[in-house]
């Protein structure tokens, strides 16, 4: 056992590995990863800890994960095309997951409009895994010229909303529609998508709420959203 104060843990941890640690104390288990933030002391009381496991960080290129998520051979006129445009979010974090989530789904773009953080931010690269490498990007002060502009390019602009004309998200008519070419906004936070850039919108999804809650986080919102589209 080190002793409390000890400092040599990342001499003894190999790069791109992982503890699960378990507290002596109150008996938190939790992992380690050899680029931690804090010590082997536990996060919760402080206590000493001792080793339960050690493993690799499997790199996640190297999982098989086929049975887990398939990815259905559809002919490419089947699954269109589909953008996102980020509306103002101000979080790089729920920025970085929405990219991962965009590559997950095939989206072919990512316009980031107004305040969004790009990939050229850290916490953006630290939450995405990547997907910045494989889903193309753009930055654009304007999204309202923005939006403009794709429409006159024959793309069809819909968002995710809740509006008086919103449709549910998992409408036929929503499947229907998303064999074409698409970019779907989600918007900031707190204040929602530009009311005129929902008056650009072709379509505005809404998805439906059971609990106490009338909304989600926007980028789960947004894989809620792809899901459906896809």
């Amino acid at each position: 056992m080190h002793s409390p104060n000890c400092s040599m843990y990342n001499d003894v941890m190999p790069a791109n590995s992982y503890e699960i640690r378990i507290c002596n104390s109150c008996g938190l288990r939790y992992p380690l990863e050899d680029e931690h933030t804090f010590g082997i002391r536990c996060p919760a009381c402080l206590g000493e800890t001792r080793v339960a496991l050690h493993r690799k960080v499997m790199a996640e290129a190297a999982r098989d994960l086929s049975s887990v998520y398939a990815t259905p051979d559809l002919p490419s006129e089947s699954r269109g095309e589909h953008a996102v445009l980020l509306d103002n979010i101000r979080s790089a974090w729920n920025v970085g997951s929405i990219l991962r989530s965009a590559d997950g789904f095939g989206f072919s773009h990512a316009f980031l409009c107004g305040i969004t953080p790009t990939p050229v931010n850290e916490t953006v690269q630290k939450t995405s895994l990547g997907a910045e490498e494989s889903v193309a990007w753009s930055y654009h002060k304007d999204a309202l010229k923005l939006v403009k502009g794709l429409k006159s390019e024959g793309w069809r602009i819909s968002a995710l909303e809740e509006d008086q004309r919103a449709i549910e998200i998992t409408d036929r008519a929503t499947a229907q529609a998303s064999a074409r070419r698409e970019v779907l906004i989600v918007g900031n936070e707190v204040t929602g998508v530009d009311p005129e850039l929902l008056d650009q919108c072709d379509r505005i999804y809404y998805i439906p709420m059971h609990g106490q809650k009338r909304s989600f986080n926007v980028a789960i919102a947004f894989g809620i959203a792809a899901y459906a589209l896809r």
